[in-house]
């Protein structure tokens, strides 16, 4: 019997080579991949009825990026937020955030917070947006605060530990999708992804549409996890 999918997260990669084929500005590509988040995150909701969707938007990493281009990154994500603010509320999406939000410039924080305290009653639909994230600074973070609350560790278990990381509450992904030909998970959800299936394309994330998606969906659909048993 197939185990529905409950959790896709999806690394957003090729906005810049997207602009530089066409000979566009950089942000011409941060542009189109906004727009393009939105469109398949409600595809898989919708066609897929895929209850938790994440997109790694911003990394810890990405601050070494030219001031220019990351002030760009963080003025269209709260434009393209603000506008889908009342999309938001219509469909139904409850938005959820990874990563330190509170380093994020101010106007940006707080669409994060409003979006995040007027969807907070939904459940069906689980927009995840990963920002300010990095998974070695998020494992050192739970570690801190797990040995803050319980100094002893000597019977610490799995199921203990990840209610210290940000997603304890989120399912761990079934599915890694990075687009743009990138064949590495750059920080993004180690500890998570340990048994995900991992999809890799060719594809700038800005042309990575809805048929695109269903091509990953249907890969996946292929394959058995086993979780360490035994082939079937």
């Amino acid at each position: 019997m197939e185990t529905p999918l409950k959790h896709v997260a999806l690394i957003l990669d090729g906005n810049g080579r997207w602009a530089k084929q066409r000979n566009l500005p950089r942000s011409d590509g941060h542009k189109e991949g906004a727009k393009r988040a939105f469109e398949i995150a409600q595809h898989a909701f919708q066609h897929w009825h895929i209850p938790f969707v994440t997109f790694f938007a911003f990394s810890t990493e990405n601050w070494q990026r030219p001031k220019l281009e990351v002030s760009t990154i963080f003025r269209l994500l709260n434009a393209h937020l603000k506008k889908q603010r009342a999309n938001f509320i219509k469909e139904k999406i409850r938005l959820h955030t990874l990563g330190d939000i509170a380093q994020l410039p101010s106007n940006l924080y707080a669409t994060l917070m409003d979006i995040k305290q007027v969807t907070s009653q939904f459940t069906k639909c689980n927009l995840v947006l990963a920002l300010n994230y990095g998974a070695r600074e998020e494992i050192l973070r739970a570690i801190k605060l797990c040995t803050q609350a319980s100094p002893t560790v000597q019977s610490l278990d799995w199921n203990t530990f990840s209610r210290y990381l940000y997603t304890a509450d989120i399912p761990d992904p079934d599915l890694v999708i990075r687009t743009s030909g990138e064949i590495r998970l750059s920080n993004y959800l180690c500890l998570q992804s340990a048994y995900s299936e991992l999809y890799f394309t060719p594809t700038y994330w800005p042309d990575f549409n809805k048929e695109a998606f269903n091509l990953a969906i249907e890969n996946y659909k292929k394959r058995e996890r086993r979780f360490g048993n035994a082939e079937q």
